[in-house]
Order: C-alpha cells, then structure tokens, then sequence
C-alpha cells in the first residue's frame, strides 16, 4: 500500500498544502545542518495505521529524517502514553512535515480504531463489517486501508469495480428488472452485481433476476429476518443503513453476510497522536 504511486502523489499534495512556498518559522531559526530527536506519542487508546505513512511524509520533506517505529500497524495502545516511533535527522525535515504526518496518522488510526469496535461487536457472528464510498474526497485508498487494518473488508473502491443498482436507479429505469438487464447487457459475466432493497417485495424482484448480492437498506429487524430466509443462501446478504455500535450487534444476529457502515470514515474522530521534541 505505502509503495503505491497514489499514495505518494497523496502524501505530495498534502505537503505542498501545508509547506507551500516555504515554512517561514522553521526555515528563519533552523539551517539543514541543526539535527533533532523526537518521538511520536500516541496519546488516547486505539488501533494505530498509517505509520508508513507518516514515514512517507518526513522522507518527502527531507531524506534525511529517520522514522524508527516502536509499533506497527494494527497494533493497539491500551495504555497511554505510548511511544509509537522515534525520528531523528534534520530538524527542518522534522517540523516541515509534522504535521502532514500526524494528520495521516491521527485520521487512519481513528478510522482503524473506530472498525475494530464495529469488528469486535461482531465477532462471534459469520459476519464481516465492511466501509462505504462515504470518504473524504481523495484519501479514499487510504482510508480503506485504515478499515483492514482495524479488521473490516473494503466494499467497491468506486463505480468502476461493482455494479451496484441503488434506489435511484430503479426508479430511473423503471424497475429491478429493468435495471439489472440493462447492467448485464454492459458488463462481462465475471463481474457480481448487487442490488439495493428497502422491502421484501424488492428483494423477491432481485431474487428473482439472480443477482449475486442483495443490500438491505434501513430494514427493520424483523424484515432483515424475513429477508435472510427468503434468500436462503441464492445471494450474499448486505446489511446498511442506520448501523451503529448500539444495533451491530442485533444486525449480525439476523444472519446477514455483511455489514456496511459508513461511520467508519465519514463521522471518525482522529485519534490523539503528538510529535515531542
């Protein structure tokens, strides 16, 4: 993941946000030649990602800095303060890409932790928790990444990977039939196509056109129940919608396959890192 080109022009874009045309403090007391330590402190509980990442950051802004991680991705700080790497090189490089590299980390970690509760609600269920296109507008990738590490499976990277057939689609086209043979007539027969429902008759209308997956969009217990049995293993079943940490745990149980959660990365709060010199 970290040697991916995209993450690098990511990583780039961020810097030159947030470096711009020059760091007037560092820049004005520091030459390249004054060298510092530092650690990285991970402040609150948590499972940490992005630490290559952050690594990333520092080498962009000056090759010089050493990022030596005391923890990996994954791991969990069960009691802060934790040191989670230590740096050392050119303070420059140091101060110029601090804060970039603590906003990744902070941000995945938040993500990673986040799906580890979701994960760990479920974990007696044959259920997987998996994320959403809810992202923020070019970390995709790595937040999707943040969501394996805290133990969720990713769902479609975008609308080029999975033909997913929503609500607004069937009532533009007509209806599921409709919608789906148009779909079929587009893409090869070795790509799975899942079809959103709101109710029984709707999932009845997918069954009916065999599609791979069903999503059960913001049905109620009961209906997810009923649903559950009516597909009787002819699809995968995608539980969404209204899903929090407080009903996971009753979704799971009505023996859905999957689990989507858009909260994982749309409503995270970053998890308390800090870089002390």
């Amino acid at each position: 993941m970290v040697g991916n080109q995209l993450v690098r022009e990511i990583v780039i874009g961020a810097l030159n946000e947030d470096i711009g045309k020059g760091d007037l403090t560092t820049e004005s007391i520091f030459n390249r030649h004054h060298n510092s330590r530092g650690q990285i402190v991970g402040k609150e509980k948590g499972v940490i990602a992005g630490l290559q990442v952050a690594k990333m950051a520092f080498g962009l802004v000056y090759p010089g800095v050493k990022l030596i991680g005391k923890f990996n991705d994954g791991d969990r700080i069960d009691d802060p303060p934790q040191v989670l790497g230590e740096l050392e090189g050119p303070t420059l490089g140091l101060l110029q890409g601090e804060r970039v590299a603590l906003n990744f980390l902070a941000r995945l970690s938040g993500i990673a932790t986040v799906t580890r509760m979701y994960v760990d609600k479920v974990k007696d269920f044959p259920v997987r928790v998996t994320d959403t296109r809810k992202t923020t507008p070019g970390l995709r990738l790595l937040e999707k990444y943040a969501v394996t590490v805290g133990g969720g499976v990713n769902h479609r990277f975008g609308l080029y990977d999975t033909p997913m057939i929503k609500d607004n689609h069937i009532r533009a086209a007509g209806s599921i039939k409709k919608a789906v043979e148009k779909v079929r007539q587009r893409v090869p027969f070795t790509v799975k196509i899942e079809v959103e429902t709101s109710n029984l008759a709707e999932v009845e209308e997918a069954l009916a056109e065999k599609v791979d997956i069903i999503m059960l969009d913001n049905m109620s217990l009961e209906d997810m129940k009923e649903a559950v049995k009516l597909i009787d293993g002819q699809a995968l079943v995608e539980a969404s919608g209204g899903i929090n940490l407080s009903n996971v745990r009753s979704v799971a149980a009505t023996g859905v396959d999957y689990i989507s959660v858009g909260a994982l990365t749309h409503e995270v709060k970053s998890l308390n890192i800090s870089l002390d010199l």
